[in-house]
């Protein structure tokens, strides 16, 4: 996965975070669904930032971006902050 792949779902998980608020402020979605839902996405979102970060700092170090693999949710989410 490349850089402009990573942004564009990083931008699909915003999108997706959006219309979700929406439904929810519509009364389409329990508070329920909506807050379920929004964490699944922020955890993808903190997933495709790392990996981003990840593969710059691979690029900047001289190393191949491309052997950067994605951590795992549980990973990326035990990270302080």
């Amino acid at each position: 996965m490349d850089d402009r792949t990573i942004l564009g779902r990083i931008n699909e998980l915003v999108d997706e975070e959006h219309r979700l608020r929406t439904q929810a402020q519509a009364g389409g979605i329990s508070s329920d669904e909506e807050q379920s839902r929004l964490r699944e996405l922020e955890e993808s979102l903190d997933q495709c930032w790392d990996l981003l970060r990840r593969r710059r700092a691979a690029r900047d170090s001289g190393s191949d971006p491309d052997a950067t693999h994605p951590a795992s949710r549980a990973q990326v989410e035990r990270y302080l902050q």
